[in-house]
């Protein structure tokens, strides 16, 4: 499911550098974690959607990409990002 400019808006002024930054690698994690946690729910209903489970896959690969660049680059906003989403890493 698609979400609200309001939806997106509230992610990047919590995980933000700026009002309108979504380039950050920060935003581009927290977003991609949002929209894969959307999808969750999808397949619950419907297990047999293999299209879309690979549009999961991919973005759960450059969630992945993101957040070792992160790792290797910052690694204090890095851990910061990682418990924010309550990720496992």
């Amino acid at each position: 499911m698609p979400f609200t400019s309001a939806q997106k808006a509230e992610v990047v002024g919590k995980f933000g550098r700026a009002p309108k930054d979504t380039g950050s690698p920060e935003v581009q994690i927290a977003l991609l974690s949002q929209r894969i946690n959307g999808l969750a729910e999808h397949f619950t209903t419907h297990k047999s959607d293999h299209a879309s489970r690979r549009g999961l896959l991919q973005m759960v690969a450059q969630r992945r990409r993101l957040l070792d660049y992160l790792k290797a680059n910052a690694p204090d906003r890095y851990s910061k990002v990682v418990t924010d989403l309550g990720l496992r890493r």
